[in-house]
């Protein structure tokens, strides 16, 4: 395991180890490291959780609508394909919109190809993302209780 580049993003019911793709997309993991150092993801809720496509969180304000206060990214679209425990990023109709929110593939996603940035990939507890509560939003949505790059943890 490359400490420096898992995620350890503790649900409410478990842990979920995420490998980071920085061969994939080298800015959206390097962005998503800093905010995890900075505590940013820790007690943000998933605002929208679809079975059978996707779990979707990193919004501060749990709308839908917010974001870091960080610079957009540029889009670093790749061939990776969406499949269930892809993880990849949230964006508006611009291409170039990634900030903060991001979502999990809880099926395969393959229509999204070619047109998000998959940056990372579950690689344990998956079982954990699949019992988030689900909804546009949830009544009473799961949030991750802390999110930490493994080379930090201790």
């Amino acid at each position: 395991m490359d400490a420096e580049n898992t995620l350890i993003m503790e649900l409410e019911g478990g842990p979920v180890t995420i490998k980071l793709r920085p061969d994939l997309a080298p800015k959206h993991v390097e962005r998503i490291k800093e905010l995890a150092r900075e505590g940013f993801y820790d007690g943000v809720v998933f605002h929208r959780v679809i079975p059978g496509f996707m779990a979707q969180g990193g919004d501060p304000t749990g709308s839908g609508m917010g974001g870091s206060d960080k610079p957009d990214l540029p889009a670093e679209f790749s061939r990776q394909p969406h499949v269930k425990g892809a993880c990849s990023m949230a964006r508006t109709a611009n291409p170039n919109s990634a900030n903060s929110q991001f979502f999990i593939c809880n099926a395969d996603a393959k229509f999204l190809d070619g047109q998000y940035t998959v940056w990372g990939e579950v690689t344990d507890g998956m079982e954990h993302v699949d019992a988030l509560p689900v909804g546009e939003p949830p009544r009473s949505p799961g949030k991750i209780v802390s999110m930490k790059v493994a080379a930090d943890a201790g």
